[in-house]
C-alpha cells in the first residue's frame, strides 16, 4: 500500500513541477526478473524511473539512508535495500541475487554515484555480475534532464540488450558492464540528436 501510494505522489510531482516524459515502457516485461540499468542523474532517479510503470522496483541505497527512524524503514517499503559504498558488498550482492530469483525487477546505476556533469563514466562490474548470474532480462535506461522546476525531464527505456553470446562466452563482468554501458551511451546520443523539423 505504501508502495502504491509513493508511486502515485511521485508520478504527480514528477509530471506537474518536471513535466515527466517516458518513452519505452513497452520495452519491459510483463513478467520474470529485470534488471534496469541507467543513468544516475538525482535523488529523483529511482522515484521517476519506477513510477510510470506497473511493476514494482526495488533498488540498493547506500546504507548512510537507513540510519534514521523513520526515513530508513519509508524507504524499504519503497524498495530499496542498502548496500555498503566503496568496496564490495557480498550481502547486497546476495540479496539483489534473491530479488532476480524471485521473479522481481531490480534497478541499477552502473555507474554507482551521481554525475554532475551529465557524462556517463564507466561503470561498475557489479552490474555484470547480477547479470551473468541471473537469467534476467536487461534493460538500459537513459534519464535527460537536470529536474529543473518546470523544465521537462525525460526519461527513456531502450530495447531489451541481447547478453546470450557474452554469456555463452563466459564473458566477464567486465565485458558484460561495458557492453551494458555502450547501450546506455547510445540511448544518450540518440536523444541528444537534433530532431528534424
Amino acid at each position: 500500500m505504501i508502495y502504491k501510494i509513493g508511486k502515485l505522489i511521485s508520478r504527480i510531482v514528477l509530471s506537474l513541477v518536471f513535466f515527466a516524459k517516458i518513452e519505452g515502457k513497452e520495452n519491459i516485461p510483463v513478467d520474470g526478473p529485470v534488471i534496469i540499468c541507467s543513468n544516475h542523474r538525482s535523488y529523483f532517479d529511482p522515484p521517476l524511473l519506477g513510477s510510470y510503470i506497473k511493476r514494482p522496483l526495488r533498488f540498493m541505497a547506500k546504507e548512510e539512508l537507513f540510519t534514521s527512524k523513520w526515513f530508513g524503514p519509508l524507504i524499504q517499503k519503497l524498495g530499496a535495500f542498502p548496500v555498503k559504498r566503496g568496496g564490495s558488498d557480498r550481502g547486497a550482492l546476495r540479496k539483489g541475487i534473491n530479488v532476480l530469483a524471485n521473479g522481481e525487477m531490480l534497478l541499477l546505476f552502473p555507474e554507482g554515484t551521481r554525475s554532475e556533469t551529465g557524462e556517463i563514466r564507466e561503470g561498475l562490474t557489479g552490474v555484470g555480475f547480477f547479470a551473468l548470474k541471473s537469467e534476467a532480462t536487461v534493460i538500459p535506461a537513459y534519464i535527460q534532464g537536470k529536474y529543473k522546476p518546470f523544465r521537462r525531464v525525460a526519461l527513456r527505456y531502450g530495447s531489451p540488450i541481447s547478453l546470450e553470446g557474452l554469456r555463452k562466452n563466459q564473458a566477464s563482468s567486465r565485458e558484460v558492464t561495458d557492453h551494458i554501458m555502450s547501450h546506455i551511451q547510445k540511448l544518450k546520443d540518440e536523444a541528444q540528436k537534433p530532431k528534424n523539423r
